[in-house]
């Protein structure tokens, strides 16, 4: 008996092939590759490219750039997304109908977006021409090619990944618990307080990790909507100037790395401060 189920165990790992080969093939050996690429410049010590990196102001000052773009995308995105699932979390016939409406520039495509805010925002969109057809603005309105188009582009697109997050999260608490607290004379706003809010900030944190990382890897909306010679040049188009117009393949490995590690750094500081606000399970579950 014993020998039969260490058999069966021993066959249920192999589900685990298919899945490790895909992390291996795709994930862990491009980013071992990129690691030690990255230690290998054209010229100079193991570190050359790095400390090129840090002691270039078009290259370091890039992170500050990108961070600029990301955290208030994502910051807004969550702030936004938070009171419109608290409002849904409970089932109605229109639930599904906005739940669609919400997602749709998921279907779309960053260049589907960007080339949307270009008729609408820019100096001769819509928005500018229905605003000196009204007079309440004369001058032309120009909200792309610079930060703010970058900005709003990222916000368009980040919103339904955060709106979906922040829903299923809400949704997983148990309903039967603000019923109990109102029964005790909680109001709406005390039953979001002590009951959602403690219960949401694990799922808020994830959501907010996803949602930077996402936000920070940017580089279609800041080469389309931005300047990215100048005020929207992100860490990403650095990147791809080393790699694909100089041919600098190590200093791009190295740009890599370094945002990489700007990413991993932020998620861990959010993962780790959730703990200071509460330590339970991620959900309140259902039933």
């Amino acid at each position: 008996m014993t020998q039969l189920e260490t058999s069966s165990f021993d066959r249920s790992l192999l589900l685990l092939v298919p899945a490790t080969l895909f992390m291996i093939v795709l994930f862990v050996y491009p980013f071992l590759y990129g690691l030690q690429l990255s230690f290998r410049p054209a010229e100079g010590g193991w570190l050359a490219n790095y400390a090129k990196f840090f002691a270039t102001d078009n290259l370091w000052g890039t992170i500050g750039t990108t961070l600029k773009l990301a955290v208030p995308a994502t910051v807004i995105n969550l702030g936004v997304a938070l009171p419109i699932a608290y409002q849904m979390r409970n089932k109605s016939r229109y639930q599904k109908w906005i739940t669609t409406l919400l997602v749709i520039p998921l279907t779309l495509g960053t260049v589907l977006i960007a080339q949307g805010m270009l008729g609408y925002f820019g100096p001769k969109g819509w928005l500018s021409q229905a605003l000196q057809f009204l007079h309440i603005y004369e001058d032309p309105i120009r909200l792309t090619h610079n930060y703010w188009g970058v900005l709003i582009s990222l916000i368009i697109s980040g919103f339904p990944f955060a709106f979906l997050l922040t829903l299923s999260y809400i949704t997983g608490i148990d309903p039967t618990l603000p019923r109990a607290a109102a029964t005790l004379g909680a109001s709406p706003w005390n039953q979001f307080r002590h009951i959602y809010l403690p219960l949401l900030v694990p799922g808020l944190a994830m959501a907010f990790a996803l949602s930077f990382v996402q936000a920070f890897s940017v580089f279609p909306s800041a080469v389309l909507l931005g300047s990215p010679a100048g005020a929207t040049r992100v860490i990403s188009i650095a990147a791809y100037e080393a790699a694909f117009e100089q041919y600098d393949y190590s200093m791009a490995s190295a740009v890599a790395m370094v945002m990489g590690l700007v990413q991993l750094i932020v998620v861990v500081a959010i993962l780790s401060a959730r703990g200071m606000f509460y330590r339970g399970p991620v959900s309140g579950g259902k039933g």
